[in-house]
C-alpha cells in the first residue's frame, strides 16, 4: 500500500476557530475559515478546544405489568459547552465579547471548529450556532513559575452541524456565497 493511499485519522492538534457576530450569515464564517485555512491568514490560535458534544436527553417510562424494563424514549438534543484556551496576546477580541454583555451590547457568535489534515487543510469542520460566552478566564499569575499566561472562554450554544471531508466544506463554501449574495440583494 502506498503512503500517499492511507487515510490515517488527523492529530488533535491541528485545528482552527473562527468566530463572527450571528447576525451576519454564518456562510461568512465559513468562507473566512476556508480562506484562513487555504491561505495560513490566521492571526492567532487557540491550543485547547473541547466540548463538541451533544447528548440526547431520555424521558425513561415504567410501564405498569412490565417489571423487566424501563421504557426510554428520546425527548431533545443537549449541547456540551465549548471551552477554549489560548495564549494572551495584545488582541482583546474576547475580553470585549465578554464584557460587552456586561454593559449591555448582548452580541452572540456563530464560529468553527476547523480539525485540520496532514497538509494544513481543513479535514472535519464543526459549526456551532449562536454562542454566547459565560465564563472568561484570565491568566494564572505566579512569580514562581515560568509558565505562558492563559485566558479561556467557555461558549453555550444552540447547536452543533458537522461537515466532512471536501464535499461538506464545498457545501459550506456554496452556502457561504448565497449567504454574502444575499446580503447585497
Amino acid at each position: 500500500m502506498a503512503l500517499d493511499n492511507r487515510d490515517d485519522p488527523p492529530a488533535a492538534f491541528n485545528f482552527a476557530v473562527s468566530l463572527m457576530d450571528s447576525a451576519s450569515s454564518t456562510g461568512a464564517a465559513i468562507t473566512t475559515i476556508a480562506i484562513n485555512t487555504l491561505t495560513d491568514n490566521i492571526d492567532a490560535g487557540f491550543n485547547e478546544c473541547s466540548g463538541l458534544e451533544m447528548i440526547l436527553d431520555v424521558h425513561e417510562y415504567e410501564e405498569g405489568g412490565n417489571n423487566g424494563t424501563v421504557l426510554k424514549f428520546p425527548t431533545r438534543m443537549k449541547w456540551g459547552k465549548l471551552v477554549m484556551k489560548k495564549g494572551i496576546i495584545k488582541n482583546t477580541d474576547l475580553w470585549d465579547w465578554v464584557y460587552g454583555f456586561c454593559e449591555g451590547e448582548v452580541v452572540r457568535k456563530d464560529g468553527l471548529i476547523t480539525l485540520l489534515g496532514e497538509k494544513g487543510l481543513a479535514h472535519t469542520v464543526w459549526k456551532f450556532k449562536r454562542g454566547l460566552p459565560v465564563k472568561y478566564t484570565g491568566p494564572q499569575l505566579n512569580a514562581q513559575q515560568n509558565a505562558i499566561a492563559f485566558e479561556s472562554i467557555e461558549i453555550e450554544h444552540e447547536g452543533l452541524e458537522l461537515m466532512t471531508g471536501a464535499s461538506g466544506l464545498a457545501s459550506a463554501i456554496s452556502s457561504a456565497a448565497e449567504g454574502i449574495g444575499s446580503l447585497f440583494d
